[in-house]
């Protein structure tokens, strides 16, 4: 049998239909009942409903210890997609307790459980930091605590010297570093909310650049790997590095809007985040951090060679696959 944590999220929804779809018998974590609601969304969306009856669920808390005493029962691999994804200063607490200390809590099980193999799901947030002269990260480029990072990518740094801190201790494991995730269903949560922004006139743009991979790769890659012989290593989950700019507008013309026209300078989203920060006096949520600003105008290329090489993984379009979820 397999387990699922964080079932109800975008990677989570997907990996179990795929899953299923395979004719593998899942377990499935989940906090609230409204939740399953987000996965019969995602079944419905590709025409799956039938096999939504099929999951196996089951509630607890990777924070809350006895609520997983018997999660792990009968268990024989472990995806472990559960994480809270934040970039607001003020949620440091819960990304530590959501993604550190309930990795730690899953590696636990999975060592008391004799768990066969665990794949974590990580984020390019957590690989390394390029040194002068580099250019491109793989997932050789060694973490330098004394560089900037976002609370997120801490956190979920942290969560990976959890597992290897389990594969020390003799559980075999498998990282996964995906890009921005890309995909449907999930329209108004995490990194979906950008089409909704979009399709109601989203005036600016920035040129920066990052890793993009379509939910589909992610979770083809991540059984992939645990089917596979490998272990104990992390492969870089991204499509192609895209810019911005070219990104939202992309996903304007698919959805036959006008595209930003405003770029959104440095000098202009340091005073965005300074009132941000300001408005979050009053009680405002945190929608731009001062991380969350530099990162929308940096430059980062994420090299996907690893497992091109080691698995002939190969990754679709990311420009053919928005045509595809939003036409």
């Amino acid at each position: 049998m397999i387990l699922v944590t964080g079932a109800t999220g975008l990677v989570g929804s997907h990996l179990i239909l795929q899953l299923l779809e395979q004719g593998q018998v899942v377990k499935a974590l989940y906090r609230t009942e409204e939740n399953k609601e987000k996965v019969k969304r995602v079944f419905d969306y590709y025409q799956k409903a039938s096999l939504f009856s099929e999951i196996n669920w089951i509630q607890g808390d990777i924070t809350d210890v006895p609520s997983l005493e018997e999660v792990f029962v009968g268990v024989e691999y472990v995806y472990h997609c559960a994480a809270l994804v934040s970039f607001d200063p003020n949620d440091e607490e819960k990304l530590r307790k959501v993604n550190i200390e309930g990795t730690a809590n899953v590696v636990n099980f999975c060592l008391d459980f004799n768990i066969k193999k665990l794949c974590h799901v990580s984020s390019i947030a957590a690989l390394g930091d390029l040194l002068e002269g580099q250019t491109i990260v793989t997932e050789d480029t060694e973490w330098n605590p004394e560089f900037q990072h976002s609370d997120y990518a801490i956190s979920k740094y942290g969560a990976e010297m959890e597992v290897w801190r389990g594969q020390q201790e003799g559980l075999d494991v498998i990282v996964v570093n995906p890009g921005v995730i890309l995909g449907p269903a999930f329209w108004a949560e995490g990194s979906g909310e950008i089409y909704q922004k979009i399709k109601n006139g989203l005036p600016f743009y920035t040129k920066g650049v990052t890793g993009f991979v379509a939910i589909a790769d992610v979770v083809t890659a991540m059984i992939k790997l645990m089917d596979g012989e490998i272990k104990n290593e992390k492969f870089t989950l991204v499509s192609g590095n895209i810019s911005y700019q070219d990104l939202v507008f992309k996903i304007a013309d698919c959805f036959k809007v006008l595209r930003p026209k405003i770029y959104a300078t440095k000098l202009l989203t340091s005073i965005g985040w300074r009132i941000d920060w300001f408005l979050s006096l009053f009680g405002k949520k945190r929608v731009l951090s001062k991380s969350m600003a530099n990162s929308l105008h940096s430059i980062g290329i994420y090299s996907n060679e690893k497992i091109i090489r080691e698995i002939n993984f190969k990754f679709v379009e990311i420009n053919d696959y928005i045509d595809e979820i939003i036409l």
